[in-house]
C-alpha cells in the first residue's frame, strides 16, 4: 500500500485551494491529507518573520497521519515555499532563526520520518531581503538535496517569459527578485532555476503555472500531475 502523503499549502494559500490535488491522489490510490492552514495562519509569518507557526502545524498533522496509518513514513509534497518550510521540517539544526525562537523547542528533525519530497514551483533561492533570512538559513544549512534517505523531487513549470510590459510584468518582477535575472521562463512566480535543487531529481513541466487558482494548468491539474505522481509509488 503507498506510503501517506501530506500536502504543505505555499505562501498564503490555504488547505481549501488544494482539494482537487487531494482528491485527485485520493482516486489514484494514494491517501492524502493537506495540512489544515488558512489563510489567517500566515499572517503572524508575514515580513520574514518566523515559520514557526506553520511548521507546528505541519508536525502536528505529519504526526496525526503517521498515527493514523500506522505509518513510520510519510510522503510530503510542499507547494510554493510549502517546499523550501519542508526543508527546515526535514532537518536537524534548531531554527533559531528569529529572536523570539532562540532557546525554544524549533528542533523538529523529520528526515527519518519522510520518504519523499516534492516541491512544486517552490523558490529555494531568494534575493529579496525579507526572505533571505529564512531561505539563507535553509540553503546553508540544508544545501541541495541534503538528507540522502530523502527522495527530493524538484518540478518546475514553463509556462512564462518574464518580460518588462505590461503583460509580463509580475513575472518578470518575481523571477528577478527571486533569481536576479527577469528575463527567463516560469510558472509566473517562480523562474525554473530558482524551482530546482542540486542533487535532486528536476522537472521541467512545459505550459504549467504557479498556483491551484491559475486561469490555466497548475501542478495539481491532471496532465502534470501523471508527470510527478509516480514519485509518491
Amino acid at each position: 500500500m503507498p506510503l501517506p502523503t501530506v500536502i504543505l499549502p505555499g505562501y498564503l494559500a490555504a488547505a481549501i485551494e488544494y482539494q482537487p490535488l487531494e482528491q485527485a491522489l485520493r482516486s489514484l490510490g494514494y491517501p492524502t491529507v493537506t495540512v489544515p492552514i488558512q489563510k489567517r495562519d500566515w499572517f503572524p509569518t508575514l515580513g520574514g518573520r518566523s515559520m514557526s507557526p506553520i511548521l507546528q502545524q505541519l508536525d502536528r498533522t505529519v504526526r496525526q497521519v503517521r498515527q493514523e496509518h500506522n505509518a513510520s513514513q510519510i510522503n510530503l509534497i510542499g507547494h510554493s515555499a510549502g517546499g523550501w518550510i519542508s526543508r527546515i521540517y526535514l532537518g536537524e539544526k534548531p531554527y533559531w532563526v528569529h529572536t523570539k525562537d532562540i532557546g525554544k523547542d524549533r528542533l523538529w528533525q523529520a528526515h527519518p520520518h519522510v520518504h519523499t519530497l516534492i516541491t512544486l514551483g517552490t523558490p529555494h533561492t531568494s534575493l529579496e531581503r525579507w526572505t533571505r533570512l529564512n531561505l539563507d538559513f535553509v540553503n546553508h544549512s540544508y544545501p541541495g538535496a541534503f538528507y540522502p534517505d530523502v527522495r527530493y523531487i524538484c518540478v518546475a513549470g514553463k509556462a512564462i517569459y518574464g518580460e518588462r510590459r505590461l503583460k509580463n510584468w509580475l513575472a518578470y518582477s518575481s523571477y528577478q527578485i527571486t533569481c536576479g535575472e527577469g528575463n527567463c521562463w516560469g510558472d509566473g512566480i517562480t523562474p525554473i532555476i530558482a524551482a530546482h535543487l542540486e542533487g535532486a531529481t528536476n522537472l521541467t513541466l512545459a505550459g504549467v503555472q504557479h498556483a491551484p487558482r491559475a486561469r490555466g494548468i497548475w501542478y495539481g491539474s491532471p496532465e502534470p500531475l501523471q508527470a510527478w505522481v509516480q514519485y509518491l509509488a
